[in-house]
């Protein structure tokens, strides 16, 4: 029997109906968490989640206080990476271009870093002012901006820490406009321009500007329920992914503080987040509740995934 030009071509558009449906069975569906590794790997404490280039993620305090974990790209549970100094508790994790990890102790006082290759951590930056420094965020030129909350007082500030010339650090307070509560999660705007901070006390998500001798044009973007915002990460589009704590999900606000959608988490107490994966549309969400990390796929890439990629 002949075959018809429209029976070859009935038969092309079942296979390419057939290919689509198999590939979008493979493939992660958007904003659906799912359960990255078991439970029980972390402490109560478990915080800082970053990626580095080659899609490894590191996160604080596996099996005991004072540790780091490292996620191996593509595995399905965590191992210990390094141990940090005597009395050294991380809190924050960040990488910069060149691969170089900064770690925030809040215990002691400290940024630490660690080069590619390093064996150990050593003390980049240390100040008796600071209160504790909580979360960090790292700037294309190679700044850190930390957050320094007093939760006793409800109150906080942010640190600016560069590079000097002799290729030491120095830091200093920012001056603000106004009184800030206490501050936590902190990130940047993808031009580096703004810097998004949320004060965990009020549940405000506040916005303001970077200027040389401080911070400016302060405004409130976004105000949750009082104790219920953690860390936040922005994405190359310039939305700000909040970790909401107690709520058991992640809250993607615009630039103007709209909240374009809340992805729902399994574990109620989600602290901080990292952007990985080999495109960095992958997002780490580590769970206070329970010691583990959940993923899940986002459209767009992460800034600090871009800045290490040298394309921010």
């Amino acid at each position: 029997m002949a075959i018809t030009s429209r029976a070859i071509s009935w038969c092309l558009c079942c296979e390419i109906l057939l290919a689509t449906c198999a590939t979008a069975a493979t493939e992660p569906q958007l904003f659906q968490s799912n359960r990255a590794t078991p439970a029980g790997e972390y402490t109560f404490g478990i915080e800082g989640p970053a990626v580095d280039r080659d899609g490894n993620l590191f996160v604080v305090n596996i099996g005991r206080p004072g540790t780091i974990g490292k996620l191996a790209a593509g595995a399905a549970q965590s191992e210990k990476f390094i141990d940090l100094p005597e009395g050294s508790v991380g809190n924050a994790i960040r990488f910069d271009r060149d691969g170089t990890m900064f770690i925030a102790d809040y215990k002691k006082h400290n940024i630490f870093v660690l080069k590619r290759g390093s064996p150990e951590p050593q003390v980049w930056f240390h100040s008796d002012q600071m209160n504790q420094p909580n979360d960090i965020t790292v700037a294309s030129d190679g700044t850190i901006y930390a957050s320094d909350p007093n939760w006793k007082g409800h109150r906080g500030q942010i640190w600016r820490i560069a590079r000097a010339a002799d290729g030491s650090s120095e830091g200093e307070v920012m001056t603000a406009p106004r009184a800030m509560g206490t501050t936590n999660g902190i990130d940047l705007s993808p031009d580096g321009k703004r810097l998004y901070v949320s004060e965990s006390n009020s549940g405000e998500v506040w916005s303001y500007a970077i200027g040389k001798d401080g911070l400016t044009d302060a405004k409130l973007i976004k105000t949750f329920e009082p104790d219920t915002v953690d860390g936040l990460r922005t994405d190359v589009a310039g939305k700000i992914f909040v970790a909401r704590i107690l709520k058991g999900a992640i809250a993607i606000l615009k630039p103007n503080g709209s909240v374009e959608r809340q992805v729902g988490l399994g574990g109620k107490e989600p602290t901080n987040l990292a952007f990985g994966g080999s495109d960095g549309k992958t997002v780490f969400v580590t769970q206070r509740q329970g010691g583990y990390i959940e993923t899940f796929r986002t459209d767009q890439e992460g800034r600090e995934h871009c800045l290490q990629q040298g394309r921010c």
